[in-house]
């Protein structure tokens, strides 16, 4: 079987600005694949070329065994939604009109919405814990609120893949766990392959089955998160100190930044 998503040399610039250098991976059927690395490192460009935001160029990219550039439009949101980093603020729409957006790649010619599409809105809401806020206004809803009723628009979907630029970003640390709790009941319960950005390695460690990590768009490396979070690893992608021990949860790698006071204590004691 084909991956779900499968990149060939990838490489992609802005103008005289290079971004991507020469990426190849691939991303397994209901994997939980997470992308880290520091600020300017490419990881939404990489997502928005995933989600065909953006044209490859002639590098290659594989959708379920098929190049990209040839799915329309509409075939290629039936596979793929996408769940951007910003969501907006203002917002003219309740709660279910902007889910039941999430339909537009399966109506017909006419674009209406039939029982079966007001069911998978329902049923999208139901999932992500929003039915309640169904009549509710966009403009009216806290920030993990909002950013749960995009994801349920994505599941309504119904994709194959579900691509999210950091998901968890300016949200507390509650609202971050119900979004990841929420990423993992996708992928077990619906089979969806989920890609995401992160900036949190701690928490990508505690749910990803994979790792990629970018550093200047480059690959520094790639695998479960026992072989990427390693300070041997990290430490020069990110340029500053870090402990990798274990987890108190289990055979997990725990991140924790160093602050330049305790080098500097270390440093004074030790002279």
């Amino acid at each position: 079987m084909s991956p779900s998503v499968d990149v060939k040399n990838l490489s992609y610039a802005y103008e005289d600005s290079r971004v991507l250098a020469d990426l190849s991976f691939s991303v397994g059927h209901g994997e939980f694949f997470v992308v880290i690395g520091p600020n300017g490192s490419g990881k939404t460009t990489l997502m928005k070329l995933i989600a065909g935001l953006l044209r490859p160029g002639r590098s290659t990219i594989r959708i379920m065994g098929k190049d990209i550039r040839f799915y329309g439009r509409k075939a290629l949101a039936r596979r793929i939604a996408f769940v951007p980093q910003q969501v907006p603020l203002e917002f003219p729409f309740i709660v279910s009109d902007v889910v039941l957006f999430g339909r537009a790649p399966h109506l017909g010619t006419f674009g209406l919405e039939s029982k079966k599409d007001l069911e998978q809105a329902e049923q999208a809401m139901a999932f992500t814990g929003v039915d309640h806020l169904a009549g509710r206004r966009m403009d009216q809803l806290s920030g993990g609120e909002r950013q749960r009723v995009f994801i349920a628009r994505a599941i309504c979907q119904a994709p194959e893949i579900m691509i999210l630029d950091e998901p968890t970003a300016a949200l507390d640390i509650a609202h971050q766990m119900r979004i990841m709790d929420l990423m993992e009941k996708m992928k077990q319960e619906k089979g969806i392959t989920v890609l995401m950005v992160s900036h949190d390695v701690n928490l990508a460690a505690m749910y990803a089955d994979t790792l990629l990590l970018l550093k200047n768009g480059s690959l520094a490396e790639w695998g479960p998160p026992d072989q990427v979070l390693s300070y041997e690893t990290l430490e020069p992608v990110y340029g500053c100190p870090l402990l990798v021990d274990e987890s108190p949860l289990g055979e997990l790698p725990r991140v924790t930044p160093v602050p330049g006071r305790y080098i500097l204590k270390d440093l004074i004691s030790s002279s």
